[in-house]
């Protein structure tokens, strides 16, 4: 890993944490809030490809261990790894992954716009959506039992759906403005 690569998974981690300042909207289904941090777990994958991805959110969940307040809502500390959204945050390390992933294999600069906006998509709804949701669902079902967890998190789908829309975009964007910007592996 050059300097370049940690610097932006740095930028990244920022970007994650950030997002965390917007405060969480409790839906009241499940105790678990809408937040704009996997918005941000999406765009690294996007952006920075499986394993700069991965490493921004790793930073993340270091910070967090560490104690920094860098959650939505100004949660930081082990306590959160025994929180109902554990499962999520968790999640977040793996959905990064597959997101840049799947992004790297779905989405090639001879592609057209169109075709490379639906491959960041897919690859965002995948990893960002259903490997995150994997997760999540699965803690809180050992919580609040299966049916309650995987219903209760429907909810959340849309709003997801549309974090996934801007991830995209904001993929296609980067993709055609920083052509320099080294390959996303």
């Amino acid at each position: 890993m050059n300097t370049r690569d940690l610097v932006l998974s740095a930028l990244f981690a920022a970007i994650i944490v950030a997002l965390g300042l917007l405060p969480p909207i409790p839906i009241g289904i499940i105790p678990v809030p809408i937040t704009a941090q996997s918005l941000g777990v999406m765009l690294a994958g996007v952006v920075l490809g499986a394993r700069r991805g991965t490493i921004a959110v790793l930073i993340v969940v270091l910070l967090v261990i560490i104690g920094m307040p860098v959650l939505s809502g100004g949660r930081g500390g082990l306590a959160v790894f025994a929180g109902p959204t554990a499962g999520f945050f968790i999640g977040w390390i793996f959905a990064a992954f597959v997101t840049g992933y799947l992004s790297e294999r779905l989405v090639k600069p001879e592609q057209t716009s169109l075709n490379q906006g639906i491959g960041f998509f897919i690859a965002a709804v995948i990893g960002g959506v259903v490997v995150l949701y994997a997760f999540g669902i699965a803690w809180l079902a050992i919580n609040i039992g299966f049916t309650k967890a995987f219903f209760g998190s429907l909810g959340f789908v849309p709003g997801d759906l549309i974090k996934a829309v801007v991830a995209a975009l904001v993929g296609r964007a980067v993709m055609a403005g920083y052509p320099l910007l080294p390959q996303r592996s």
